[in-house]
C-alpha cells in the first residue's frame, strides 16, 4: 500500500550550510566559528523534515534541483529521511546553496540563491502528493507559484498553512496569500523586533479568512488569535546559541500539535517550547517530545478577550 503524507510542504529546495558566530564581524575581517552544521533548505523542506523526528509522514513538492552532486545528495537524504515525493533533477539547472550566519542575538544574516528560473519549475510540479494530505505548507516568500498548490489544497478541502512572515504589510500579498489559507504565521516587521502590534496583525489576518492567525515575536514567545479567542505564550529564557530555523520549529511544531487535535492552547505552549529549545541548540532537530512538554508545561497561557481585537 502506497504511504500517504499527513502533511506535504510545497517550495523551494536549497541545501544550506549554518555558521554559528558570536557575531557578525565588521566589513572586510572574520569572526571564528563557534559551530556549523548543513540542512535541507528552504522552510518547506525544513517543516517536511523536522516532523519525520516524531515520526509524522511527510511529503515534500519542490522545486527542480539540478543533476549535479548536490541535487543528487538531496535526492538521497529526503529519502533516508522518509519523506515522500519526487524530487526532479535537470542538467539544465544548478542546484542552489543557501549560507546563513546564526550569532547569539538570535539573529540570522542569510545569502541565497533563489533564480527565478528555478522557482519557476514549482508551476510545473506534481500536486498528486497532496491527495489524502491533512496540512499543506506552503512559504510567501516562494511567490505566486505557491497559489496553484493552495487552489488545490482548497479544492481538496486540507488546511493550508501559509507562513506569511512580513508579507502581511502588502495589501496585495495580504488579501491573495491569507485569503487562501486556513492558519497563517507572521512576524510584527522584517527583524521580528515588534514593532507593530501583534495584535493588528493578527486582526488584518482573520478579517481576510484566516482560521487561526500565529503571530510570533522571538524572544517574547508569540500570540495566537482565532475568531472565538485570543491568546498569548511567552517564551522561557534560553542561551540562544543558534535561531535559525526557529521559526520553521515553530511551525512543525504547531502542526504536530494540530495533528493531534490538542486545545490552542496547549499548541502554542508547545510551539513555543519547542521554538526555544531550538535556538539553545547548534543544527536543526526537534527535541524528544517529553522534554519539549516538560518546558511547554512551564508556560503560562494568557488569554485576552475577543474584543481586543474589535
Amino acid at each position: 500500500m502506497t504511504a500517504i503524507p499527513e502533511v506535504v510542504g510545497f517550495g523551494m529546495i536549497t541545501p544550506v550550510v549554518i555558521l554559528v558566530v558570536d557575531e557578525l564581524p565588521p566589513h572586510n575581517t572574520g569572526a571564528l566559528i563557534r559551530g556549523a552544521s548543513e540542512y535541507i533548505f528552504d522552510d518547506a523542506a525544513i517543516v517536511a523534515c523536522l516532523l519525520r523526528d516524531w515520526d509524522v509522514q511527510t511529503g515534500l513538492i519542490g522545486t527542480t534541483l539540478g543533476d549535479d552532486p548536490r541535487g543528487r545528495r538531496i535526492v538521497r537524504q529526503l529519502k533516508q529521511k522518509g519523506v515522500l515525493g519526487n524530487v526532479r533533477l535537470s542538467r539544465q539547472i544548478a542546484t542552489p546553496l543557501e549560507v546563513d550566519i546564526s550569532d547569539l542575538t538570535g539573529a540570522r544574516t542569510y545569502f541565497w540563491q533563489r533564480e527565478p528560473y528555478v522557482l519557476k519549475t514549482l508551476d510545473s510540479a506534481d500536486l498528486s502528493l497532496l491527495a489524502g494530505a491533512r496540512v499543506l505548507y506552503v512559504d510567501w516568500y516562494d511567490g505566486d507559484h505557491i497559489l496553484r498548490a493552495m487552489d488545490e489544497a482548497i479544492r481538496l478541502d486540507i488546511p493550508v498553512f501559509l507562513n506569511l512572515e512580513h508579507g502581511h504589510a502588502d495589501p496585495d500579498i495580504l488579501s491573495r496569500y491569507a485569503g487562501r489559507a486556513t492558519f497563517c504565521q507572521a512576524v510584527t516587521d522584517a527583524a521580528q523586533l515588534g514593532r507593530e502590534s501583534p495584535l493588528a496583525v493578527a486582526q488584518n489576518l482573520l478579517a481576510e479568512g484566516v482560521q487561526i492567525a500565529l503571530i510570533t515575536l522571538a524572544g517574547d514567545g508569540c500570540l495566537v488569535a482565532s475568531q472565538d479567542q485570543v491568546l498569548q505564550v511567552r517564551a522561557p529564557h534560553v542561551d540562544v546559541l543558534d535561531g535559525c530555523g526557529a521559526g520553521a520549529t515553530f511551525s512543525a511544531s504547531f502542526i504536530y500539535g494540530y495533528l493531534q487535535g490538542w486545545e490552542l492552547g496547549d499548541i502554542a505552549r508547545f510551539a513555543v517550547a519547542s521554538a526555544s529549545l531550538k535556538c539553545a541548540r547548534i543544527g536543526l532537530q526537534l527535541s524528544p517530545l517529553a522534554d519539549v512538554w516538560q518546558l511547554a508545561n512551564e508556560l503560562k497561557i494568557e488569554h485576552l478577550t475577543r474584543d481586543i481585537l474589535e
